[in-house]
């Protein structure tokens, strides 16, 4: 009995399904982990910030009154972000609000910033805590009785190496009622605010390799004060090049070096002045802000340079690329879309030798036996198969494609990172099984009008096989998969499903052609005696799939989680049992059952999709002396990388059958392994068992979008991305070229 007869329950009799409902109303919070993201919230914390978003309306958000929202940073010690020039390098933090219609959001109300010397180079960013505020406008026509506001924000995070982060929050700000508990972290973000002057005399005159400054009307008490000068403008002069400065009476005068590479040459130059190297953390002293006249002629600006400076590279440029428009650096030539359909194509096909899809293979198996002499038969379940894997790719493709453009750092096989698909998916394979092994038949469960829909409707269950076929086979990814995919999720949204359609035509073609060549028709057994063997025997392939994805779940939920999905499908195995029997015993076993599975639901059904604190990884030592995994991490990867080091990067997770076999294969074999020691090679391990928007980015960076990964880091060199499906000479032959 295959799938379409486990959801032919949903059709059961009123007092059946009241009964089940009762049962598995505990379960029903698994189901919010299938289509959900990353929930919004007001805090994101890392090693190197903690990111929240305040709001302060003493007031109340009631129009013509005071609003401010803010997101506050607080950073480790030594890590920094940036100001709106971010100087020689780095990004400037960037904020995107959603707002109800009637609230509009102004521009942040930027601290004055630090200056951060980075050798011959400097940065204006903040370190400490810093909010950056914005103003609230609400409408006289706003009717709400809340303000609901949600924030992308995105920042780049530095210290030696840079990480970018970013965040999804959300807050509801009441119209009545004053909001004033962040009050002082305001107050001391708008008291480093510079004070916007008017320029009167001020002014400032380019020369061929300097500008030169002349303010006036400064404050008094700075004067014979050393400052610090920032243009609001990108890449006007040099940050961290020496320059002069000096008071004459209450004039202050400055010769700043110039860059000969700046894209603008403005009539107005605005900028902020404040006291240099104050003590502390947090903004810098309290600056003033002016628009000042350029006087004279802008010198002509060099060309960009082809090289970015080494010391910058070095330093900070290598983790910035999220936020660049570079193309992604990999060892293989950019795709086209024909070329990525085609590798869809290849892709799906190659998809149904993966060890993840085999389970699946057990029901087509025995529905092509059972028609082999009905041909019209044969050809209907083959379209409808196919449509049922065409669909269903084109619609999580629509999926990750939604959720990634409403922020989501997502990737194939995105759904297995929620311990909640990944327990429904355990029950599912259970119930099949069962089914499979003989331990109940739904015929006994339900009147045979609602058992014989399979029967009534073989197309609608081939259908229903080509969805689960998709749902069991999308945290893979083949050969030819992982660059299509990489490049899909760049294109237009159109081009992008055109790709997944690709990919799942793929993936049916052979059960399509096969259905239509009478050829293999012929070649298959006549129905008979053995299907009930061969019915029996794939039952264990389900049940291993089940063994997997508990043990996917525990890497997620921990031993607890595990344990308690476990003993949830024990009973419900006892449920089933019990509903196929006859008399007395059915009510009693049965009643019990439902009993004892509410219970358990309530009682430790929390754990399964609960998951448990993230725990740094630890080293993982192999055959070979002196080498051994490590965590990955960017700035682990950035620093061996500086080091000179060439560094291995085993992108995986615990849900990727292919990955947990070239593992314990290639990457276990001990002549790579050998190699890998004498070039002195640092393994990395990637783990995307849970959501790590770093490992996205990195997979992005990469071109890819889905596990397995393996690339290869070497300083001054292009990543060098090996297939999916490792092979011993290929590995070495990688190894070799370093």
């Amino acid at each position: 009995m295959s799938l379409n007869a486990f959801l032919s329950v949903l059709r059961a009799p009123r007092a059946l399904l009241v009964a089940l409902l009762v049962a598995l109303a505990p379960w029903g919070a698994l189901a919010q982990g299938l289509l959900s993201g990353t929930p919004a919230q007001t805090v994101v914390q890392s090693d190197q910030a903690r990111a929240e978003l305040l709001a302060h309306a003493p007031q109340g958000a009631t129009p013509g009154q005071p609003v401010w929202v803010g997101l506050q940073i607080t950073h480790a010690p030594e890590w920094h972000t940036y100001w709106k020039n971010s100087g020689d390098s780095g990004l400037p933090t960037e904020l995107q609000w959603t707002l109800p219609p009637g609230v509009s959001a102004g521009p942040i109300a930027w601290p004055t910033p630090r200056k951060f010397p980075i050798g011959n180079l400097a940065n204006y960013g903040y370190d400490g805590t810093v909010v950056l505020p914005v103003p609230l406008t609400v409408a006289p026509d706003f009717k709400g009785s809340h303000i609901d506001i949600k924030l992308y924000a995105a920042w780049l995070v530095c210290r030696k190496e840079c990480i970018p982060e970013e965040g999804h929050f959300s807050l509801r700000l009441p119209v009545q009622g004053s909001t004033g508990l962040n009050g002082a972290a305001f107050d001391a973000s708008f008291q480093a605010a510079p004070k916007d002057q008017p320029a009167g005399e001020s002014r400032v005159a380019p020369e061929a390799d300097a500008l030169n400054v002349v303010l006036t009307g400064l404050p008094a008490r700075w004067r014979g004060q050393p400052l610090e000068f920032f243009p609001e403008a990108p890449g006007l002069i040099e940050p961290g090049q020496p320059w002069t400065q000096a008071w004459d009476g209450e004039r202050w005068t400055a010769r700043v070096p110039l860059s000969p590479h700046r894209a603008e040459s403005p009539a107005h130059m605005a900028l902020v002045v404040a006291q240099a190297s104050p003590p502390g953390q947090g903004p810098g002293s309290p600056g003033v802000r002016l628009e000042v006249p350029v006087q004279g002629t802008w010198p002509a600006a060099a060309p960009l340079p082809v090289a970015v400076p080494a010391a910058l590279q070095a330093a900070l440029d290598a983790n910035a690329a999220r936020a660049s428009a570079a193309a992604p650096v990999s060892s293989a030539p950019p795709l086209t879309l024909v070329a990525a359909l085609l590798g869809a194509l290849l892709g799906g096909l190659i998809l149904n030798l993966m060890p993840c899809v085999f389970p699946v293979l057990a029901i087509k198996v025995m529905a092509f036996a059972q028609h082999a002499q009905d041909r019209r038969a044969h050809r209907a379940n083959g379209l409808a198969y196919t449509a049922g894997v065409v669909l269903s790719f084109v619609a999580l493709g629509a999926l990750l494609l939604g959720l990634r453009s409403a922020g989501e750092q997502l990737g194939w096989g995105f759904q297995l990172q929620s311990p909640a698909v990944v327990a429904v998916l355990a029950t599912l394979f259970t119930l099949i099984g069962l089914n499979l092994a003989g331990l109940f038949e739904f015929g006994h469960v339900l009147p045979s009008r609602v058992a014989s829909l399979q029967a009534r409707h073989p197309t609608g269950d081939a259908f229903l096989t080509g969805v689960l076929a998709t749902a069991i086979a999308s945290p893979c990814t083949a050969p030819f998969m992982g660059a299509s995919l990489g490049l899909a999720i760049a294109l237009p949204a159109a081009q992008a499903l055109a790709v997944f359609g690709a990919l799942g035509l793929g993936m049916a073609l052979p059960y399509l052609l096969a259905s239509w060549v009478p050829a293999v028709a012929r070649a298959l057994p006549r129905p008979g005696a053995w299907m009930n063997t061969f019915r029996h025997l794939m039952a264990f392939p389900m049940f291993a799939t089940v063994v997997w994805l508990l043990w996917v779940l525990g890497q997620q939920s921990g031993i607890d989680g595990a344990a308690a999905l476990l003993m949830l499908l024990v009973v419900l195995a006892l449920l089933v049992w019990a509903l196929g029997l006859r008399g007395r015993g059915r009510t009693v076993i049965a009643g019990l059952s439902l009993a004892g599975l509410a219970w358990l639901g309530w009682a430790i059904g929390p754990n399964v999709i609960r998951l448990q604190d993230a725990t740094p990884g630890q080293a993982v030592a192999t055959a070979v002396e002196g080498v051994s995994w490590q965590p990955w991490s960017p700035q682990a990867q950035a620093e061996l990388v500086a080091q000179g080091r060439p560094v291995f990067v085993d992108f995986t997770a615990a849900w990727c059958v292919t990955c947990q076999y070239n593992k314990r294969t290639t990457l276990a074999d001990a002549s790579v392994l050998g190699d890998m020691a004498r070039k002195n090679v640092a393994l990395l391990r990637a783990d995307w068992t849970r959501r790590d928007p770093d490992v996205t980015a990195a997979l992005a960076s990469l071109g890819r979008n889905g596990v397995p990964v393996y690339a290869i880091y070497k300083n001054g060199q292009a990543p060098q991305v090996l297939t999916e499906v490792l092979r011993v000479e290929e590995v070495r032959a990688a190894l070799a070229g370093l």
